[in-house]
């Protein structure tokens, strides 16, 4: 389980250090390469509810399926030399994706109900200590003057073998003959989880996907010190993830959303109106430790709440609500951006910072299925 973690964070590690490049091979401006970054998420969007009702009909042998054409789709964007060639391709990459996501994060959830202990926030600590790894890598070898299509036919290359690796265990739930429906009714709850969960996702994509973006174009950074954005937010939420599951107690949810969505705040300030790359390096550290620890937290708290027969399910409805901030995220720093200036577009998202610390303080969190 840890080991699909570890993947999709070197590839969306090499994705985000790539970025400045494929914008400059695809000929996309600020707006299209936003677009782009819409239609990974609009792909996510439509395949992660369907993932988690065919994983809980058929079971987790379907998670290997899911890496393997992830796998195949991101070597697609390094393809890309126009803008329309970028946007299909980003679908694409955003549809095996979302099956991807849930996939591996109903294992962990999974694993997580079968041991008694907290997990989700060491898998996404594997995730983001990967992230780091990839934007290391991918911006070593821009600096070897390597293009977007080898970066991202090695990092592909790593999840193909992730695909290979990962066999559903012993006690794996096997397939049932009638599982939950495509349009069952969403439970309220999970609603309100979701669009907490989508300003989390937005906070989280919006510094990932242009935080190097940032760096070389804003703060005129080298290729190398810009790749450091999405390191450097990646490896300061591994951080902020792995001191939560080792100190964070049960129970202590909502302070853990609160303080985290607190940090992020200020932290997604002082970057965006950072004089130079060096102190906006360090405030990508104060964003990415606050905001590490939304996500996951969330998703354990619905895992808890969903029942068994229909977890996958939950799961998926769940991400499927969060990546809306996936998808709203980076569009709108890309569009707020073209029609200001992008120091002015990422103090938006210092905004949905305290507004997710608001309301992380009143919502009402579920009680254990």
């Amino acid at each position: 389980m840890l080991i699909g973690f570890a993947a999709l964070g070197i590839f969306w590690g090499a994705w985000g250090a790539a970025l400045p490049a494929l914008q400059e091979q695809s000929g996309a401006d600020n707006g299209e390469l936003g677009l782009a970054l819409v239609l990974v998420g609009f792909g996510a969007l439509v395949s992660m509810r369907g993932t988690g009702v065919l994983l809980d009909r058929f079971g987790p042998a379907l998670t290997p399926v899911a890496i393997a054409l992830f796998a195949a789709a991101g070597v697609l964007p390094g393809l890309a030399t126009t803008p329309p060639a970028l946007f299909a391709f980003a679908l694409l990459l955003g549809v095996t994706s979302g099956a991807m996501d849930v996939a591996i994060n109903n294992e962990a959830v999974r694993e997580e109900g079968a041991s008694g202990r907290p997990l989700l926030n060491l898998a996404h600590a594997c995730f983001s200590a990967a992230v780091v790894a990839g934007s290391v890598a991918t911006g070593l070898l821009r600096a070897a003057s390597a293009g977007p299509l080898v970066v991202f036919a090695l990092a592909a290359a790593v999840v193909g073998v992730a695909a290979l690796a990962v066999r559903p265990g012993p006690d794996a739930r096997p397939p049932v003959q009638h599982g939950p429906r495509f349009f069952a009714r969403v439970p309220r709850w999970l609603l309100v989880l979701g669009f907490v969960g989508a300003l989390a996702y937005w906070l989280e994509n919006a510094w990932q996907s242009w935080s190097a973006v940032h760096l070389e174009r804003t703060l005129d950074a080298s290729p190398a010190v810009a790749a450091l954005g999405p390191a450097v937010f990646a490896g300061s939420m591994a951080v902020g993830r792995l001191l939560v599951h080792r100190h964070a107690r049960p129970g202590a949810e909502r302070a853990v959303l609160v303080g985290g969505a607190s940090v992020a705040a200020l932290g997604s300030a002082l970057a965006a109106f950072a004089p130079s790359d060096l102190p906006a390096l360090a405030a990508l550290v104060l964003a990415g430790a606050g905001c590490s620890v939304c996500a996951p937290t969330l998703v354990s708290v619905a895992g808890r709440a969903a029942p068994e027969p229909e977890r996958a399910t939950l799961v998926g409805s769940l991400t499927t609500l969060m990546y809306l901030g996936f998808l709203v995220g980076p569009a709108a720093v890309g569009g707020l951006a073209d029609a200001t200036t992008l120091r002015v577009s990422l103090g938006g998202v210092a905004a949905v910072g305290a507004l997710l610390a608001i309301l992380a303080a009143v919502i009402r969190l579920p009680s254990r299925a």
